[in-house]
């Protein structure tokens, strides 16, 4: 599976728990939102990660 920004910020926007910890991802590492939505990618989508199953459907509206 592949990083792709503008999916991930799709996903971000219909999940209000990514937004919250997107936000303190942030705040907390002082991230701008770019490399923010990455790390939370890589902790929240990849390898198995609860929200892999939405990113993989988002990932077919995207390429059409």
């Amino acid at each position: 599976m592949k990083y792709l920004q503008a999916q991930m910020s799709q996903l971000v926007k219909s999940e209000r728990e990514l937004q919250l910890k997107l936000k303190n991802l942030m705040k907390e590492h002082d991230l701008g939102k770019a490399h923010a939505l990455k790390a939370l990618y890589h902790a929240e989508v990849a390898d198995s990660g609860k929200y892999m199953n939405a990113y993989k459907e988002l990932d077919g509206i995207h390429s059409k």
